[in-house]
């Protein structure tokens, strides 16, 4: 007796129904939806029928609204401080930890790596205590710099609103960011170092090249694909910063709206405001602007590239 089967070339398509239909219901859908509602004026309390559409007035209001560019410029900021530094540290750090510790090597990086996948929530509790004016640890580091001889005199004597305090807020939340993603592109890095070939190292030692010179010949060309990737997940990261500052100012951007990021003000804009529209309208505006740097992003580094094939 024959037993029904179902013919083998519907079988890819069975077992890609299952995330086609997760992905058009919570990805495709919401984006739609929130461009849709980009060119509505809705208050979600008062129902669905309480939709008006009213054109690209909320992309009007985006663009002149104030407190929407300072949070831009906030975000901005903090991505470049955090950002630039991590991959400055990260390519030496993996450059080392490849070559100096052999079989000790995952252990290194998964200490590195713990960061990254500790809870968001955990660490901004975490360093919100490191940050305290009043008994935390790095005030109290700087403390005991600042009783030294020869190099107390550039810490500051008096302890340091980090939270409070505008001026110091975003660079609390820019050292929070490189802290926790620093492990990650230490990663990245060390996957790229392994593809190095090592035929070319030991080409250049017979040439009699110095290590510094190995790693600026051999070693940074080979890690421009990977230098690019992990430029653009920092970029795209870093201007939908939310969960760290949200945590570490309670939600309202902190003192004069310091530690308010793009993200954070959507959200605001969204759930504390109840203006869905303007709130859409300003996530398509920051998609474009994102897409936008992205794009510039990827003609640098290929315009990098072309140049030095053509040399």
């Amino acid at each position: 007796m024959k037993k029904n089967r179902v013919p083998k070339r519907y079988a890819p398509i069975i077992f890609l129904t299952p995330f086609v239909a997760l992905f058009l219901i919570f990805g495709m859908f919401p984006m739609l939806f929130s461009l849709f509602l980009a060119f509505q004026s809705w208050e979600p309390t008062a129902g669905l029928s309480a939709m008006q559409y009213v054109g690209l007035s909320n992309f009007t209001f985006a663009l002149s609204d104030e407190w929407f560019w300072k949070s831009f410029k906030n975000t901005v900021w903090m991505t470049l401080v955090s950002g630039i530094p991590q991959h400055v540290i990260a390519i030496p750090l993996a450059c080392f930890i490849h070559h100096s510790f052999g079989r000790l090597r995952n252990l290194v990086v998964g200490v590195y790596f713990v960061p990254y996948i500790t809870s968001t929530v955990a660490i901004a509790m975490m360093f919100g205590t490191l940050f305290s004016s009043d008994y935390g640890m790095i005030n109290q580091g700087l403390h005991k710099l600042a009783s030294m001889p020869l190099i107390g005199s550039y810490f500051p004597q008096q302890n340091i609103d980090w939270i409070s305090n505008p001026e110091h807020l975003q660079p609390a939340i820019a050292m929070i960011i490189f802290w926790r993603y620093l492990g990650f592109n230490i990663v990245l890095y060390l996957a790229a170092l392994q593809t190095i070939p090592a035929e070319l190292y030991e080409a250049a030692t017979m040439d009699g090249a110095t290590r510094m010179q190995k790693f600026w010949h051999i070693t940074l060309p080979s890690l421009r694909p990977m230098i690019y990737f992990g430029v653009t997940l920092s970029l795209i990261g870093g201007l939908q910063l939310f969960e760290e500052p949200f945590i570490l100012t309670n939600g309202n951007g902190g003192s004069d709206q310091a530690g308010m990021t793009s993200a954070i003000y959507l959200y605001r804009m969204a759930f504390d405001f109840n203006d869905f529209g303007a709130a859409s309208a300003m996530s398509w505006i920051l998609f474009v602007i994102i897409a936008a740097l992205t794009y510039a992003t990827n003609w640098v580094f290929r315009e990098r590239r072309s140049t030095r094939e053509e040399g």
